[in-house]
């Protein structure tokens, strides 16, 4: 597209919230996703206590960076200050996922990061995804928290919550949290059958491009 396409950029968003909800990623209203609208300070985001199916494009909102509502007939995810924050600190990052799988959730409760057991969450999150310490999640100060325990990683996890991915469009953010999620999974029955699983370091993968 020459020119951006705010519609089509909503369903994009719906799009990806029910394919998280197909793989298993999100249950009732839980997760959100959010995208950097470009050339603006505004982003858009899903809206706060509503089923992915029961949701439409137009059901998503748009807000500035102060997380006032400019668009849409909904408030936000309650969790759109640590959206914020993200944007904030990384300039690099125009999508955001949060997801509540079921595996990365097991190493969030573990308080233990997801290691490399597959090479491609290795290079979509650029290492081993950290355990943001337990806290609540509906406030900037979380979001600040988080960046520090992410840094310039591409996923982190909450502990006794979820995960957060990043990318530089929705397509690689949901990517990401599928590859940490399928990693998580493969790490959890490795470990049923060693204690020490073979697992891969980003930096010493010498990895110059994408998957």
């Amino acid at each position: 597209m020459t020119e951006f396409d705010l519609q089509q950029t909503k369903q994009d968003v719906l799009d990806y919230c029910l394919l998280s909800m197909r793989y298993g990623l999100n249950f009732n209203t839980q997760g959100n996703i959010s995208v950097r609208l470009p050339g603006t300070d505004r982003f858009l985001i899903t809206p706060t206590d509503l089923e992915y199916d029961r949701m439409t494009a137009d059901d998503m909102v748009v807000v500035d960076a102060d997380a006032n509502v400019v668009e849409g007939p909904h408030q936000p995810s309650s969790e759109v200050t640590v959206h914020l924050a993200v944007y904030r600190r990384r300039p690099d990052v125009n999508a955001i996922v949060h997801t509540e799988p079921i595996f990365a959730n097991v190493f969030g409760v573990a308080g233990q990061p997801i290691t490399g057991a597959l090479v491609n969450m290795v290079i979509y999150t650029k290492g081993d995804v950290p355990i943001m310490p337990f806290a609540l999640s509906n406030r900037t100060e979380f979001g600040d928290a988080m960046c520090d325990v992410m840094g310039d990683l591409n996923a982190v996890v909450w502990a006794n919550h979820g995960l957060l991915t990043v990318g530089e469009n929705l397509r690689d953010a949901f990517k990401t949290t599928v590859a940490v999620e399928s990693a998580a999974k493969v790490l959890v029955h490795a470990r049923a059958l060693t204690d020490k699983p073979i697992v891969l370091d980003y930096n010493s993968l010498g990895i110059t491009t994408s998957l």
